[in-house]
């Protein structure tokens, strides 16, 4: 099993795909692991050099407690597999990773696909009284170290959306959810400090001058859907697309829907 080894961690890692080709980099959100994109990665591979891997603090990769920046991990793979200029795909929090690697390393990025995606230093929103008591319920079970509890109501909350009835879901879907984010109850405990980017990210969002594709699913969390506008209208060379039919996983839940939506941008891009 592929690992390297920066800055305090061993990130695990896995790349499909011709060396030569354009390159892209799946970033995963924080109910999964790199996983979540087993539905994607033989298809892009085709004519991709594909890479994926565990941010720290989930799946197989380990850490210490030195601070780190995410963005830098995503860097040193790239220096390590001889990748000058990646495409970087990333959901939730992997949506962040991508924008701050892009703001950070504008060489480096040659495109940003953004899913449900959190952005550094943006504004406070208002929460739903139905997502306020969610995240009050997650907060209670994490105080009482009720870790596989806590993990639950995330994954209600984020995966399924607080509008749809889990009865209301495919099976396969639930049953696949809670697998992606099984692997990180090993991980819950550690004590990791991400370094967060200085100046925010939200206040440097007009710098990037990459096409990006800002998706997000119509069953997500109020304030995805609120990121996903504003991104949408402040980034340069934004593109937006919806999933009417997933929560914060379209990527998962809607795998072929994505793909196609995905090939689509990348080819109007040439990339």
């Amino acid at each position: 099993m592929p690992f390297l080894k920066t800055n305090g961690g061993e990130i695990y890692y896995e790349s499909s795909g011709e060396r030569e080709n354009p390159a892209l980099v799946l970033l995963h959100a924080g109910v999964a692991t790199l996983r979540m994109w087993d539905a994607q990665v033989d298809d892009l591979a085709a004519d991709h050099f594909v890479l994926r891997f565990d941010s720290r603090g989930y799946g197989r990769t380990t850490s210490d407690e030195n601070p780190y920046r995410e963005h830098d991990d995503t860097i040193a793979l790239l220096d390590h597999l001889g990748i000058a200029s990646a495409t970087l795909i990333g959901a939730s929090r992997g949506g962040m990773i991508a924008v701050n690697t892009a703001l950070e390393h504008p060489n480096r990025v040659a495109g940003v696909v953004t899913i449900g995606s959190g952005i550094e230093g943006f504004p406070a929103t208002t929460f739903t009284p139905e997502e306020l008591a969610c995240f009050e319920q997650i907060a209670a079970l994490k105080a009482a170290d009720d870790t596989a509890a806590a993990k639950e109501a995330e994954r209600r909350l984020w995966a399924f959306g607080l509008d749809r009835r889990a009865e209301e879901l495919d099976p396969g879907f639930i049953a696949l959810v809670a697998e992606l984010d099984r692997p990180n109850l090993e991980r819950a405990a550690e004590r990791l400090t991400a370094l967060p980017l200085e100046p925010s990210a939200y206040s440097r969002l007009e710098t990037l001058a990459a096409p990006v594709l800002v998706t997000v699913g119509d069953f997500d969390v109020s304030r995805m859907n609120i990121i996903a506008r504003a991104l949408v209208q402040t980034l340069p060379q934004a593109e937006a697309a919806h999933f009417a039919h997933s929560a914060h996983l379209p990527s998962v839940e809607e795998p072929a829907e994505f793909l196609r939506v995905l090939r689509s941008w990348l080819g109007r891009h040439a990339l």
